[in-house]
């Protein structure tokens, strides 16, 4: 697809809309009132919604996944062979996504969202491409986090894994609330590097935490009586 002023502003009003309403609930024809074209325009640089929705999601995820391979390269270059620590993988992560350049001061913020909508909303053709695209930095990402976490079970790690993606899919989409609210609160001002450096040890921490799961009463059965 060609590179154009006019492909940078459908996906830059795509991106914001779907942010704000969904997939679902954003037409064509919003992205194009709002990016100040034509229907034909969308239709010939991206052939179909999906495909535009694609479009939104590989201008961030293409260069990131990049970045984030030569971090992981180096990461495993300084540690000389060992397998780096569950913080220093993280580390690595979030340091990768917020070095990104941004178009704005929302863009991390706005691509978390839409990231958190892909997995709420019904868009299985986006879990397909996301899949397909990008297995290979997210599924090294995914070897690293259980060899750092050995002793968890396969159950336990999925799902502390899609915790760790719901607490930082909600800190990062809402990182500018959550400065304006510490600000109003403490007169303390951050920034988004820092949300993220705070973010690495709680992650961390949850994920080695013992697990001490308590069943609720109701499901505990009684011995006959």
């Amino acid at each position: 697809m060609a590179h154009s002023d006019t492909v940078d502003r459908i996906l830059d009003a795509a991106e914001e809309l779907f942010a704000e309403r969904g997939f679902s609930e954003t037409s064509l024809r919003m992205i194009t009132s709002k990016a100040k074209v034509n229907l034909a325009a969308v239709n010939y640089h991206f052939g179909s919604k999906n495909a535009l929705i694609h479009a939104v999601f590989a201008r961030f995820l293409t260069p990131f996944s990049a970045t984030l391979e030569r971090a992981f390269d180096d990461l495993e270059g300084r540690c000389g062979g060992a397998p780096p620590t569950l913080n220093q993988t993280l580390l690595a992560l979030t340091e990768s996504a917020v070095r990104m350049p941004q178009r704005n001061e929302r863009g991390i913020s706005i691509f978390m969202r839409l990231l958190g909508l892909a997995y709420t909303q019904s868009q299985g053709h986006l879990r397909r491409f996301l899949e397909e695209e990008y297995s290979q930095p997210f599924g090294r990402f995914m070897g690293l986090l259980k060899e750092a976490t050995p002793q968890l079970s396969a159950v336990d790690r999925y799902w502390r894994i899609q915790f760790m993606l719901g607490a930082t899919a909600f800190t990062m989409s809402s990182s500018d609330a959550l400065q304006g609210i510490l600000y109003n609160k403490l007169g303390v001002e951050s920034s988004v590097e820092e949300i993220a450096l705070r973010l690495v040890p709680f992650l961390a921490a949850g994920m080695r935490a013992e697990d001490q799961m308590v069943m609720p009463a109701s499901v505990v059965t009684s011995p006959a009586g």
